[in-house]
């Protein structure tokens, strides 16, 4: 368990940027795009890039120094930039980095900049001639799911869904309720790709990817986009008379546990445990409780994603997922609102700029600035980015 943390060197986020993601083929370049989210950063905080100490940009397709063409664009001043890549919580950990960064004293003004330029179709191993990093978890998934034929990351989180209908009862409807209240949260969010709504009975006649387990519309598709945060001391924003509204309250990172191969689960195998023990920690290190939490944006690549997060989280009681999503507690007017942007089955995954974009949406929510989409009162968000492989990055935020 990590210790709590304390009120020194408080973290605040002074500024956030993000541009409208787009389909494979339809977006600027990765370096246009990331510079284009600084900006937008810089704008919404009032501040020069000269002022920028420090930079962590997340990225997971592209090559070495991507962080620096795409910052170039914004200014040459010879600070540190590190390239960060992390699976689907790339830009998570940018923002964990950055966030130490300003918490140890070795900075007052960092930027976190995430942006991925992706293909069209399922993703896959760029480096064939090198053991793969998901040597043991493909393994594993194959003895638990087979079905080969099907691709591997519907076999990852279709499984782990399935598994949750298999221990507990949860049905096609139930993974269809939640891509459903996807698209009425995205039909108010501006920046949402998919802004169409659709019915429990459109998702479930959507086209099936596995018989009884999954239909197109409960995947997320790739996208490509940039999302950018500038993290800034107490201090230094009290010096430069900066928005103080939002910090971060907590802030943890796990990865794989022993049970993620060790307890022959699907729920498993795509993170539960580091999920489950994120939350904890962020809790523990806020002296908060779940209940306290306002809004959450969550990691739903899949919608069954997002239905076995709701009990890794806390959200509800394990098993109570079903129930969670028929009483309508993952919505407005329910216990927790969850992805009020749409999440990631709306906007679509751009790996290296989802956890910026999740960090965008909240900061929003907690100034009041979310528009038709605002959760009223919002005092305390929540935001979950996971990445197989692993890593999972929980992170708290206070409306101070």
């Amino acid at each position: 368990m990590m210790t709590k943390k304390s009120n020194e060197n408080n973290v605040i986020v002074a500024g956030v940027g993000m541009i409208p993601f787009a389909k494979p083929g339809a977006s600027k370049s990765y370096d246009m795009m990331g510079s284009e989210a600084t900006k937008l950063a810089l704008k919404d905080c009032g501040l020069n890039y000269k002022s920028i100490q420090q930079a962590f940009v997340g990225y997971v397709f592209g090559d070495s120094t991507s962080g620096q063409r795409a910052l170039y664009h914004v200014g040459m001043t010879g600070i540190p930039i590190i390239n960060v890549n992390n699976n689907c919580s790339t830009g998570s950990t940018a923002l964990y980095l950055a966030r130490q960064a300003i918490e140890s004293g070795s900075a007052d003004c960092v930027l976190a900049l995430g942006f991925e330029q992706m293909r069209p179709g399922a993703l896959g191993d760029i480096y064939t001639d090198r053991p793969s990093p998901f040597g043991e978890f493909n393994e594993t998934c194959e003895q638990l799911v087979g079905n080969a034929h099907i691709p591997l990351a519907l076999r990852y989180f279709g499984g782990a869904g399935k598994s949750h209908m298999d221990k507990y009862g949860t049905t096609l409807k139930d993974f269809a309720k939640i891509r459903a209240k996807a698209s009425r949260h995205a039909s108010k969010n501006p920046l949402a790709l998919f802004k169409k709504e659709v019915s429990e009975e459109e998702v479930l006649e959507s086209p099936i990817m596995w018989p009884g387990v999954m239909t197109r519309l409960m995947a997320c598709p790739p996208t490509c986009g940039g999302a950018a945060a500038i993290l800034v001391s107490e201090k230094f924003a009290t010096q430069h008379n900066l928005d103080t509204t939002v910090k971060i309250l907590a802030q943890s990172m796990t990865t794989d546990y022993e049970s993620t191969f060790a307890d022959k689960d699907m729920m498993q195998l795509v993170g539960y445990d580091m999920s489950k023990e994120a939350a904890k920690n962020v809790y523990h290190q806020a002296s908060i409780d779940v209940q306290d939490i306002d809004v959450v944006e969550l990691h739903d690549c899949f919608a069954h994603n997002e239905l076995i997060t709701y009990e890794a989280l806390g959200l509800c009681e394990e098993g109570e997922a079903q129930k969670f999503v028929h009483d309508g507690d993952n919505t407005f007017g329910g216990k927790f609102v969850t992805n009020p942007s749409g999440g990631l089955l709306s906007k679509g995954h751009p790996l290296g700029a989802t956890g910026l974009a999740q960090c965008f949406e909240l900061t929003q929510q907690l100034r009041g600035n979310a528009g038709e989409k605002q959760v009223d009162g919002a005092k305390t968000a929540l935001q979950h980015n996971l990445g197989l492989g692993g890593a999972c990055v929980t992170t708290l935020y206070q409306r101070v």
